[in-house]
Parts: structure tokens; sequence; C-alpha cells
């Protein structure tokens, strides 16, 4: 009998993930949000054969989604020029596979997703103001056309 103690049943931590695009490890990703796997819901009304209605719900297709990333800002202008792909109209080059991973206490991979055909929809930087002290970042919203466990 296992006990709790194995280091098997660690968790992921919130603050131990990294991102990867096409291959490229992409440092100093602060926030990761939009992990969620979600299909369509088909509603199916009909009647039963004495006569009786029923509503029922079933399982549609899997759902695209968006991510959104953030991280400080520094002189890496990778997702600049991401993003001019899409505003260029250059599609084959913006789109991309990548693969966001959970770590435990001890960076062994716990958990990954995949997503695929990912291109950059926004880039906001945060606000400048004024005396301010508070680290300056930027955050990407990627679409995307599917995202999964890794097997």
């Amino acid at each position: 009998m296992a006990t709790y103690t194995d280091s098997t049943y660690d968790t992921g931590v919130g603050w131990s993930f990294g991102l990867e695009i096409d291959g490229i490890e992409i440092k100093e990703i602060q926030e990761v949000d939009g992990l969620k796997l979600e299909s369509d819901e088909i509603e199916l009304k009909h009647n039963t054969p004495d006569g009786k209605y029923v509503n029922k719900r079933l399982p549609g297709r899997k759902k695209a989604g968006e991510l959104t990333f953030t991280r400080g800002v520094t002189h890496d202008k990778g997702w600049e020029t991401w993003i001019k792909h899409v505003f260029d109209g250059k599609m084959k080059d913006a789109r991309k596979h990548g693969t966001i991973k959970i770590y435990n206490y001890e960076n062994a991979v716990v958990r990954e997703f995949v997503f695929h055909n990912g291109w950059p929809k926004s880039i906001e930087f945060s606000s400048l103001k004024a005396g301010d002290t508070s680290l300056l970042t930027e955050k990407l919203v990627m679409v995307h056309e599917g995202l999964e466990p890794a097997p």
C-alpha cells in the first residue's frame, strides 16, 4: 500500500511553469491564464415513442480558445515580431504550436498542455505612470485552434 508521503502524489505548484513555442523556450513568463478544456454542448429535444418530451444534452466538438501570457518587459521583441506577422497577413508564419508545462517542487513535469495553431490576437503593455515603481509588463493574448493534455 502506497503512503501519502510518496512523492508520486506531489502536486504541481502555481508558481512553477514553463512555456515552449515551436521548440523555443519563452523566458520570464509571470502568468498564464486560460488553461481551459471545453467542448460545445448540443441540446437534443425530442419525444419518446410514448409521447413524453425529452431534453437531452450531448457533447459536441471541442472548443478553440484563448491563452493569455504575461511577462516583464525586456529587450526581447519576439512577441511584437510575432504579432506583426498577423498584421501583415502572413498567417503561415503566425500560426505556432506550443506546450505549457507545470512542474512540482522537485522541478519534474507533472502536467503538460499542448496548443495548436496559436496566433497572437493582441499585446497590451501595463500603464506608464510617473513615480510608479511597479514592474512594467506585457500581456499577449493568443487564440488557438485546440488545447489538449499532452500524451
